[in-house]
């Protein structure tokens, strides 16, 4: 459904009590408190079909991409009027803890959004942010909020070079600055060496029975450089297929309309998936 608000809003920048650099304005915090009641009947308290809830809520959201790059100094940064790929399954998977733990709170969902996307959980400038989704899989299965189970569905591992952003800096204004780009090529050395195991495309159809509701799904590619196209969230439709529930680039948050094997057929240089779990609380 489509959020309609039509009131004067005022966007706060600036230190939250919690000291966290914060950047939002009312219409976040008040579609915020109108996403509790989208968790309210959940047929359970599994985190995978909170989230899913949480998506069909967003659902006709616009897709806006690069709403993070705001400023001059990295902010924690609430944008629930348009969402990206990433923020999408970022708020998803924050809303469905909140539903879990049973609280709806606005300062416990800063908190948590801080934890989800920066790298163990501690917002420490832009290079602090998990740009890389892989490496976003790692950092929160380290904290416990999800679970990469791509080798459990008989993924393949394998070792690439990860350096994108490094070799594009000038896409990134951020890494105008020279310690920032320092930073992130330290980091994309790091993770250069790590291993990817990624579930091949032409598997996905026979592997889809063991996806669930709600499960993160990472689009691999075999761009150079590059590790994830694309993310969503798995959603089982009444014909008993999984679909993919996704800020769509061309556009708003949509289910896709072929089942996820299908649609990723469709999905230039796609290699595969990556598939993260999400851990109840």
């Amino acid at each position: 459904m489509r959020h309609l608000f039509i009131f004067f809003f005022l966007v706060v920048t600036g230190l939250s009590a919690q000291h966290r650099l914060l950047h939002y304005d009312t219409q976040d915090q008040a579609l915020f408190e109108s996403l509790g009641t989208a968790v309210e009947n959940a047929p359970d308290s599994a985190m995978g079909p909170a989230m899913v809830q949480v998506g069909k809520a967003l659902l006709g959201t616009p897709y806006v991409g690069k709403t993070l790059e705001i400023g001059e100094k990295e902010m924690l940064v609430v944008n629930l009027r348009g969402l990206d790929c990433t923020t999408f399954v970022e708020n998803a998977l924050v809303m469905g803890r909140l539903a879990g733990e049973g609280q709806w709170d606005w300062d416990r969902y800063l908190q948590l959004l801080e934890q989800v996307r920066y790298r163990k959980g501690k917002l420490d400038g832009y290079a602090s942010r998990l740009h890389y989704f892989t490496e976003w899989i790692r950092d929160n299965q380290d904290k416990g909020l999800v679970r990469n189970i791509t080798e459990e569905l008989y993924g393949v591992t394998v070792y690439k070079k990860i350096d994108f952003m490094g070799t594009h800096r000038e896409l990134y204004p951020f890494l105008a600055s020279d310690a920032n780009f320092k930073k992130l090529r330290d980091i994309e050395k790091e993770l250069s060496g790590a291993p990817l195991c990624i579930l091949p495309r032409e598997e996905v159809a026979q592997r889809e029975s063991l996806l669930q509701d709600g499960d993160i799904i990472a689009l691999a590619t075999d761009i150079e450089g590059l590790d994830v196209t694309h993310t969503g969230l798995a959603v089982r439709m009444d014909s008993g297929r999984i679909h993919l529930l996704h800020a769509s680039t061309v556009g708003e948050v949509v289910i896709s309309e072929k089942p996820l094997a299908d649609y990723l057929q469709g999905v230039k240089r796609n290699v595969g998936i990556i598939v993260a779990r999400p851990l109840n609380p």
